[in-house]
């Protein structure tokens, strides 16, 4: 038995990284995937394909999360073209690292709108079919850096920081709907991004981690399938570290 066996998922930012794994992962455990991109349209292209290979429907938008309006539309267009909302995961962000004293309002401003605001654009679009259906799943993406903060990260950590307070708000007023919102917060994860890095750098990295490795987006991907599974029926609230015990 799969453990997401014929439900609806959305996911924001699937087209590469941990984005990418969860679509894959979620396809994998009998989910019927939707997801978003904006820049990477060959990668969605090739993705729906990818997924659609596990015998599921699936199906890529391109849409901007961060815009209300256009979160709005996704939402309601996936749900005609799905028949319901079951997951709504939140992976969509980015990062515009900077010293606060060389930050630009820009930075702060942009960070915010990606990152934070994309999640209340989404999660308040979907809340309405969530409630109807009384049942539902919403898996907000954070960071480590969002429990700890990081220098040069004053932005990002703040954004990923608010995640966490939205997140047990929403839980607290959508519990007695039957709907769960949780967050997962992933550690030092090597993936595209990770590649451009100096090899000394990632390795001290690595050494710093109780577990002497980097995570794998399949690791974030696991605790998502888990999150948006009937295993987890009874969890909400909670912010789930996927860090190798970096914070422990």
């Amino acid at each position: 038995m799969k453990l997401l066996e014929g439900k609806n998922a959305l996911i924001t930012g699937a087209s590469k990284g941990i984005g990418r794994s969860i679509a894959l992962k979620y396809a994998e455990q009998g989910a019927n995937v939707a997801f978003t991109y904006l820049s990477s349209v060959e990668k969605g292209e090739a993705l729906v394909k990818e997924l659609e290979a596990f015998g599921v429907k699936a199906k890529g938008y391109r849409s901007d999360a961060s815009d209300f309006k256009a979160a709005g539309e996704l939402v309601n267009i996936m749900v005609e073209d799905f028949g319901s909302l079951d997951i709504l995961i939140n992976n969509a962000g980015i990062t515009r690292d900077n010293l606060l004293l060389r930050m630009s309002e820009e930075h702060w401003d942009e960070i915010m709108n990606v990152n934070l605001k994309s999640c209340f654009n989404t999660v308040k679009a979907a809340s309405r079919t969530l409630m109807k259906q009384k049942s539902g799943s919403i898996i907000n993406m954070s960071s480590v850096v969002g429990v700890k903060g990081n220098p040069g990260q004053a932005n990002y950590a703040a954004s990923k920081a608010g995640i966490i307070g939205f997140s047990k708000s929403i839980a607290l007023e959508l519990g007695s709907r039957g709907i769960r919102c949780n967050v997962v917060a992933p550690g030092f994860i090597e993936t595209e991004m990770t590649e451009v890095l100096d090899e000394k750098t990632v390795q001290g990295w690595r050494d710093a981690i109780p577990l002497k490795r980097g995570g794998q987006p399949e690791d974030i991907a696991d605790a998502c399938v888990f999150l948006g599974s009937d295993m987890s029926t009874y969890i909400t609230g909670q912010v789930l570290q996927v860090d190798g015990g970096m914070l422990t």
